[in-house]
């Protein structure tokens, strides 16, 4: 609710596709900024007490936002300041939250379920939010949203205070700060799953992920429509998240899951394209469900099998990499698609980018070969791969039996 409103109120406010991206840039910047810094203290701290504080900012940040809005003072330089503010909190909940993950699920079989259920509770609320913010902007305004928003952190809170964490979090050997952020990034270049997935990821958020950032243009100018059509459009894609969660919630093991992000980061790209070329809202509601379900499907395919391979005592870091991927990168694809789109309409801007995102997945498929080789080992250690892990229990026993 609060994307679609804060989006809408710039719109509002200026009708300018650059002021857009650079809102959008303004809430994503810290992450790229920080993101690598957090991910050190991520590893260090407490995950658990560190949502708490994260939370308890993002609501204050919340209630500033919606005070400022329902007085009628806001201005453009007001979003663009808590924004910032925003975007750095998110620079350590991000990858507190992703690193915290793997505590709240004791079972490491079940983790890629709960990362598909967890994707699942998250596109519900991308569905119910925007269409919801669209209803409540068009009748009592935007600052309403930002309020509701605000209290909502509280069940969060208390949600976070009511655990009992039963897995312990392992704690990184202590060195300066540099010398752990250097061993992070080192792990991240010299690793090939992860370095390929991390790539991929930060292409497609950059040059795909600024498809929000342009929605009130296409709601408003390209389809003739509203707060409303806007909500729709959002609420589809929401729709299409939903379903690609909820289909890798179904699925029995992280196997093949590189060929799912090869697949999804393509039907992402053609999805895109697909929408700028529309000028019928009834064709852009099913191509932006097409658009929300490859990309939720590729960026938690990638989540699971970061989250499986990575050594527990640098899955801070490693996710506030992921962090950065995902939500660093796009402030730069905000702002140029802003850039972009002022000059050369956002249509073309998306059609460009959802070209790339279709190479990025073909240059992802050239890589898995390599990733196999490296990502099965690791997979039959777990005893992921159930014939092998069979087989290896097999062969335990009957060692055992011929010691006996």
């Amino acid at each position: 609710m609060t994307r679609i409103a804060t989006a809408w109120l710039v719109y509002r406010l200026t009708h300018s596709a650059f002021l857009l991206g650079i809102v959008g840039f303004s809430g994503q910047i810290p992450v790229m900024i920080l993101g690598p810094f957090a991910g050190v203290w991520v590893d260090r701290l407490d995950r658990h007490r560190t949502l708490v504080v994260t939370q308890v900012l993002s609501m204050i940040q919340s209630f500033w936002l919606a005070g400022l809005a329902l007085a009628h003072v806001i201005t453009v330089g007001d979003i663009i300041a808590l924004s910032l503010f925003q975007g750095a909190i998110n620079a350590f909940d991000m990858p507190a939250r992703q690193a915290f993950v793997v505590q709240m699920v004791e079972d490491r079989a079940d983790l890629s379920n709960a990362i598909a259920l967890n994707s699942s509770m998250v596109n519900g609320a991308r569905l119910i939010g925007p269409s919801l913010a669209g209803i409540i902007i068009a009748a009592v305004g935007e600052g309403y949203c930002f309020l509701l928003d605000g209290f909502s952190y509280v069940a969060v809170i208390v949600s976070l205070l009511l655990m009992t964490i039963t897995v312990a979090q392992p704690r990184p050997r202590r060195s300066h700060v540099l010398a752990e952020l250097k061993e992070g990034w080192q792990y991240v270049s010299q690793s090939t799953p992860i370095r390929s997935i991390l790539l991929l990821l930060a292409l497609v958020s950059l040059v795909g992920m600024p498809y929000t950032v342009l929605m009130p243009i296409f709601a408003g100018t390209i389809l003739h429509g509203g707060a409303h059509t806007l909500g729709f459009l959002m609420g589809a894609s929401g729709i299409g998240a939903l379903t690609g969660a909820i289909v890798l919630a179904t699925r029995r093991s992280v196997v093949g899951l590189g060929r799912v992000v090869t697949f999804t980061a393509m039907g992402f790209g053609i999805g895109l394209f697909s929408f700028a070329s529309s000028r019928w809202l009834a064709l852009s509601l099913p191509l932006m469900m097409l658009t929300g379900f490859c990309m939720m499907t590729q960026m938690a395919s990638s989540n699971t099998i970061l989250q499986t391979i990575v050594q527990e005592d640098k899955r801070g870091r490693v996710m506030s990499f992921y962090s950065m991927a995902f939500q660093g990168a796009a402030p730069f694809g905000s702002l140029i698609a802003g850039a972009a789109a002022s000059r050369i309409g956002a249509p073309r801007t998306l059609m460009i980018g959802g070209s790339i995102c279709v190479l990025g997945g073909l240059w992802f498929a050239s890589q898995l070969p390599k990733i196999r080789k490296v990502v099965r080992p690791i997979y039959r250690k777990l005893g992921i791969i159930p014939e092998v892990a069979a087989g290896m229990q097999a062969a335990a026993t009957l060692s055992s039996q011929s010691e006996e």
